[in-house]
């Protein structure tokens, strides 16, 4: 191969490297600390202020050119290679403050190395007689080119397969074999080519170290972020998965954040799900709307009178876990093997969109609104197309937050399910692994409390229990003390005022 096309091969490759890097550093700030869009954000506004950095210092560097380059490689393929070892180091030993200023720092070095790149191949392209618009133009092509294979490779096939651990190693490790590459293909404009050499082949094999044994000593990182031993910890495409065992308790946790302790779930999904059945006689078509951990289900299962649950979860990794580990079996009872169960693994919006049935209860049973992905499942928009599923008779029940800790949020979810044509009834219960947790029954018709009773057995709800549930406290209730009803707007896919309020009110918890 002619030395310029070795120079435009490197600039593919590690072009490639750089943007994996930027979306890989993205993903771990959406991962560890939430809101995609503004970790998204900062990334690429720190990546590409670090390439600008980089860019301007590239003017000092005008000899040795392929030497600074294969120093260049070096150093990025060290950081970026470590990049979610140390991260994960870091929150296990110290806070999220010091967790963000980290991922900040990596970005903005790892942006400001990219940067380097491609000036110093550009200028070496020329020096080899390529004239300057033609080594710019072809160099950068190769950069373009290889960010859209970078970014398309990490959705599709390195996250959901490797994690964020073993392809910051890979990654680490292909910058690293392109410097080994160079030293061999120019090692005679080299000073010092048996150093660098010597340097490349060290860190090819710590990152190979790496790629084979970082996951399994960031699993004792991992594990001091949980109070109990963590039994089960996995990646899907959308979320990380760890499930926990203490003596009888089993903790169920989705990118950090609790779903369920086995301790008192029945305290929620019993709430959930039994007022909803309670207030129709009709149980032929159910749907549920997440709930792919199955608890949900157990508890409508208990109504021999429902012929067809139909269970919406885009997760099928999840689903899947859910249905063959024997912890979660134990837990929801086998549910989701009954033949009266249908499994969907698309995403809820989509399906109401194009699902032309009627149901006679609708269990929405959703992550909180913690991010933009999400928060669409919270808006006018949705909630309209669930009220266009809805018997006439029909009724919803959505889980809604936390009325104490993000009063705001919770009556935001109710006056975004009116705003869609829905009446609605709120309750809360406590449950002891998450606090006082809210809930919000929507129908085209008005009901009384009283109304509703429990039907079949149950280890938490009773009919007395249930008028209790409507009654709210001065805090949690949507009455400021003048008198005045809570200033809260409806969420739209347009103006998204859940996010913010929701995230306002859990930044403190």
């Amino acid at each position: 191969m002619k030395p310029i096309n070795r120079i435009y091969t490197a600039s593919a490759i590690v072009s490639i490297c750089g943007i994996t890097f930027q979306v890989l550093l993205g993903a771990l700030g959406s991962y560890t600390f939430g809101d995609g869009v503004r970790q998204y954000a900062f990334t690429i506004g720190f990546f590409l202020s670090g390439m600008g950095i980089g860019s301007a210092l590239s003017e000092r560097v005008i000899k040795h050119l392929i030497e600074r380059f294969i120093v260049v490689e070096l150093i990025i393929g060290t950081v970026g290679g470590f990049s979610s070892f140390v991260l994960f180091w870091v929150l296990a030993y110290s806070d999220y403050e010091a967790g963000q200023v980290m991922l900040f720092a990596m970005t903005i070095l790892i942006g400001m190395l990219t940067g380097l790149e491609l000036p110093i191949l550009i200028r070496r392209a020329s020096e080899i007689g390529e004239q300057l618009n033609r080594s710019t133009a072809r160099v950068l092509f190769s950069d373009y080119a290889g960010s859209l294979i970078g970014a398309v490779g990490f959705a599709l096939l390195l996250r959901p397969w490797l994690g964020m651990i073993k392809t910051a190693f890979l990654i680490g490790l292909i910058n690293l074999a392109v410097a080994m590459w160079m030293v061999f293909s120019f090692r005679g404009e080299l000073r010092r080519p048996r150093w660098l050499q010597s340097a490349a082949l060290s860190l090819m094999a710590l990152m190979m170290l790496g790629f084979l044994f970082g996951e399994q000593y960031a699993f004792g990182f991992e594990q001091k972020l949980y109070r109990d031993p963590i039994v089960r910890s996995f990646d899907t495409p959308y979320q990380r998965v760890v499930l926990t065992k203490e003596q009888d308790t089993v903790r169920l946790y989705l990118n950090g954040n609790i779903q369920f302790s086995s301790s008192d779930e029945y305290r929620y999904h019993e709430s959930l799900v039994h007022p909803a059945m309670s207030a129709t006689s009709h149980h032929d078509q159910i749907l549920v709307l997440g709930g792919g951990d199955g608890m949900a289900v157990r508890e409508l299962l208990k109504y021999e009178d429902v012929e067809r649950i139909t269970v919406v979860d885009l997760d099928e990794q999840f689903v899947s876990f859910a249905m063959e580990e024997p912890l979660m079996q134990s837990l929801h009872e086998q549910s989701l093997q009954s033949p009266k169960v249908r499994l969907k693994h698309m995403d809820a919006f989509e399906f109401l969109k194009e699902d032309n049935h009627l149901y006679d209860v609708v269990i929405v049973d959703l992550p909180d609104p913690n991010n933009e992905s999400l928060n669409k499942l919270y808006t006018v928009h949705f909630y309209q197309l669930l009220r266009n599923h809805l018997h006439p008779d029909g009724f919803a029940a959505i889980q809604a937050t936390s009325p104490l800790f993000a009063v705001k949020a919770y009556w935001t979810i109710d006056a975004t399910l009116q705003e869609a044509g829905l009446k609605t009834m709120n309750y809360h219960a406590d449950i002891p692994s998450f606090g006082d947790w809210g809930f919000i029954l929507a129908s085209r018709k008005q009901l009384s409390p009283e109304e509703l009773t429990v039907q079949v057995p149950t280890r938490y709800l009773t009919n007395e229990v249930i008028p209790a549930l409507f009654r709210f406290g001065k805090d949690q209730d949507n009455v400021t003390d003048s008198g005045e009803q809570l200033p809260v707007e409806p969420n739209t896919l347009n103006h998204p005022t859940l996010l913010h309020v929701y995230q306002e009110a859990w930044q403190n918890y």
